[in-house]
């Protein structure tokens, strides 16, 4: 165990470690890559094999930095050798790889499985549950849908995530009061009296944190600066496509339509607020916002789909060291795993993904952050109900938080009890 490591740091990975196949959910700049690596490094000790880290695009430097910081050797591979005991790789590579060559995998962001299509995220889940040891590493493993923790579980080897949503929960496809209330239903709800043994169940192989207290720790590291929300209206009264007059956008399809006609005001605004001369994010979603916002800014780098793995790595890196002073690129491509505390100043364009505005704003806001970081939200008048989306669905993520830290501290005094009851001396004449 490193003495490098925080005490609520080494709770954490020594819990991992006697586990061998765990998810560890702790907030961003909590140290994940440092627990992970102490994590491989024991697995590598014990088994004599090789332990495989995929992390998302640009983090693998990141990764192997944090590694020589804390004594561990670690090697990056992009051809599927294996240079070393622990060896760094991103997941678009692992094709490369072969299962067999390795005793554990730790899946860095592993949240981001979300974000591949299916073939590629399949491949990844049926890689790691032939791996004996495996390690999940995640801030966000479900923010608004307790369902997606299923496939967690399915790729540490635990219940799959068919066998988990039928053994505690219910399909309500038809609920009319469910339908009024968010417009449409959900697919499962908790059964009767399911909720506690669920998040009992969750606990049995995953631990959360978003701050050292959760664990029963001092928090006097782990003070976040102040984020700064601001909203920036668009003035937009040209009527949507099939309406007479210009009126509010209710629907999904309203929404996009008024998103993509206003383009070019919206990134005009996100354009005015950046002219600065400090570091900046503009967070976007279409290629053709990119495209203009890369036009307007001039000291702009964007980070587009159609770069190439090493193209966007590149790209990534150099704003994190600072020779970039404007990034533009999507949420999906660049807001997992990456450090950018020396930016504090970011713009959004706000969609209905939860899990994509808190990672984009987790990249500047986080433990190690000294400024205070302020987001401009750039959005229409129609699309205010997204924000009201993403309210809502930051209040589940803090309630399954508020749920997993109750049930883990609960397991951790079980836990506690019978360690010392197996400690128990017995008299030799016994």
């Amino acid at each position: 165990m490193s003495d490098s490591l925080f005490d609520f740091q080494q709770e954490l990975t020594e819990w991992a470690i006697k586990k061998g196949r765990a998810a560890i959910f702790a907030d961003c700049g909590l140290g994940k890559t440092a627990m992970q690596l102490v994590w491989a490094d024991n697995v590598a000790r014990k088994t004599g094999k090789p332990v495989l880290v995929l992390t998302p695009l640009a983090v693998s430097s990141q990764t192997i930095n944090e590694g020589m910081k804390f004594g561990i050797e670690c090697e990056r591979s992009r051809d599927g050798s294996i240079p070393s005991q622990i060896t760094v790789s991103n997941y678009e590579r692992l094709h490369y790889f072969n299962f067999e060559d390795f005793s554990g995998v730790v899946c860095d962001e592993s949240s981001i499985l979300k974000s591949f299509d299916g073939a590629r995220r399949t491949a990844i889940i049926e890689f790691m549950r032939k791996v004996p040891y495996r390690l999940l590493a995640t801030a966000t493993a479900a923010p608004n849908d307790y369902t997606e923790l299923g496939n967690s579980s399915e790729a540490l080897g635990y219940l799959g995530h068919m066998d988990m949503l039928n053994r505690f929960f219910k399909n309500d496809r038809n609920n009319s009061a469910t339908k009024r209330l968010y417009g449409e239903a959900p697919e499962w709800r908790f059964k009767g009296h399911g909720e506690r043994p669920f998040w009992r169940w969750v606990t049995s192989w995953a631990r959360a944190c978003r701050k050292p207290s959760d664990l029963g720790f001092n928090d006097d590291r782990f003070d976040l600066p102040s984020l700064i929300e601001k909203e920036h209206i668009v003035e937009y009264n040209e009527p949507l496509d099939g309406q007479l007059f210009r009126l509010p956008a209710v629907t999904l399809l309203e929404q996009r339509q008024e998103r993509k006609k206003t383009i070019q005001e919206r990134c005009e605004l996100a354009a005015q607020l950046v002219e600065h001369d400090l570091p900046a994010i503009v967070w976007c979603h279409l290629n053709a916002e990119g495209d203009l916002l890369e036009s307007l800014i001039p000291d702009a780098v964007q980070v587009s789909g159609s770069d190439s793995d090493d193209a966007k790595e590149s790209k990534l890196l150099s704003f994190a060291n600072g020779e970039t002073r404007v990034l533009v690129t999507k949420p999906r491509i660049g807001a997992w795993g990456l450090n950018f505390q020396h930016c504090s100043h970011m713009v959004y364009f706000p969609s209905h993904s939860y899990e994509q505005y808190y990672q984009a704003v987790r990249r500047c806001w986080r433990f190690g952050q000294k400024n205070n970081v302020t987001v401009d939200l750039v959005m229409t008048e129609g699309e205010r109900k997204v924000l009201e989306n993403l309210q809502r669905k930051s209040e589940q993520a803090s309630e399954m938080f508020d749920r997993l830290v109750e049930e883990m501290n609960n397991a951790q005094a079980i836990e506690k009890i019978n360690d010392h009851t197996n400690k128990t001396e017995i008299p030799k004449w016994l």
